[in-house]
């Protein structure tokens, strides 16, 4: 571990995760994409909540589930975020700091409520995510410590969080710092809508130099490069000094300095993929911070995405460390 602050400082989404099981039927009615991560208002929400069965609330958001993997692998991490002063922001921000993660933002002054995540997990696992953004769109780049970005031995960012203007402003001002600290800049690209519709700014990020670790899925990778999967990962290990790239039930790969490396999927049985991308930058990063080979990163990521994939929700059940060890 390093003796900076902190080893994973982190910006994203500070949602409320609303999780409950759903039928292949309700999907249809509710004419949601399974499979699918949809924007909604705020009416949209009430109505989508008042129709869910029973479920389970945590706090989440792409970034703080990273953390929360993170905070239990014994990195030490903070979270930039913004909740409003409601029930559910003082719930979100108890609950996060009660797993093992700093996080200080006041909440916004804006009158938009905190953030929530619709979660429907049909029986096949397969997750259907319909989120309302709330106050989380108005971070401002006031929250930016630059002391914390500087002496932060990781600034992990959230690709979800570059659609709204005053995020992207903070986050821009965040890789600022971060680049001239030299603290080490990771994103995470987050879902197939985020790159169709930044496609070009995540492109310049890497272009300009600004991105050192790179995570995303086939898909993904795909779209930014405009290209089939294969050609475009390619084309990015030669643009980003590490690349990380998850293909589901096929594990996942990395590469640095020309060199591929690859894990397989640990097997388990699937119960809900919510969060499984999340944790396993977790577990990847855990090993990046711990001085841990490229190898044993994806390994680790590998079995903190098999743990949080055969359980409801984007938090671990079991103790990651006592799974490292084993």
């Amino acid at each position: 571990m390093t003796d900076t602050p902190y080893d994973v400082l982190a910006i994203g989404n500070a949602i409320v995760d609303v999780i409950s099981s759903a039928s292949d039927a309700f999907i249809t009615d509710q004419k949601l994409v399974k499979g699918g991560m949809d924007l909604i208002d705020a009416e949209r929400a009430v109505g989508l909540y008042e129709a869910m069965g029973p479920g389970k609330q945590v706090s989440g958001g792409a970034a703080a589930n990273t953390l929360s993997g993170l905070a239990m692998l014994g990195a030490k991490c903070s979270f930039i975020g913004q909740v409003a002063d409601d029930e559910l922001g003082k719930f979100y921000a108890h609950d996060l700091r009660a797993a093992g993660v700093d996080f200080a933002v006041p909440p916004g002054a804006e009158d938009a409520p905190t953030g929530r995540c619709l979660i429907l997990v049909t029986p096949d696992g397969e997750r259907t995510m319909n989120t309302f953004l709330g106050a989380s769109h108005y971070l401002p780049a006031s929250a930016i410590s630059d002391d914390a970005v500087s002496n932060a031995r990781i600034l992990f960012l959230e690709g979800y969080m570059w659609d709204p203007p005053e995020p992207r402003a903070a986050m821009r001002q965040a890789i600022e710092i971060a680049r001239k600290a030299r603290t080490e800049i990771a994103f995470g690209t987050c879902a197939d809508f985020c790159v169709r519709t930044h496609r070009e700014d995540f492109r310049k990020l890497i272009d300009d130099n600004m991105i050192d670790i790179l995570f995303a899925n086939e898909e993904e990778a795909g779209i930014l490069e405009d290209s089939d999967p294969e050609a475009a990962i390619e084309t990015l290990a030669r643009d980003v000094p590490l690349l990380v790239i998850t293909r589901g039930p096929r594990g996942a790969i990395a590469i640095q300095d020309g060199k591929r490396y690859e894990v397989a999927a640990l097997p388990t049985s699937v119960v809900d993929t919510t969060g499984a991308g999340d944790l396993f930058a977790a577990g990847f990063l855990a090993g990046r911070v711990k001085g841990e080979s490229i190898d044993r990163c994806l390994q680790m990521g590998a079995i903190v995405a098999a743990e949080i994939v055969s359980h409801f929700g984007a938090r671990p059940e079991k103790n990651l460390q006592r799974l490292m060890d084993e």
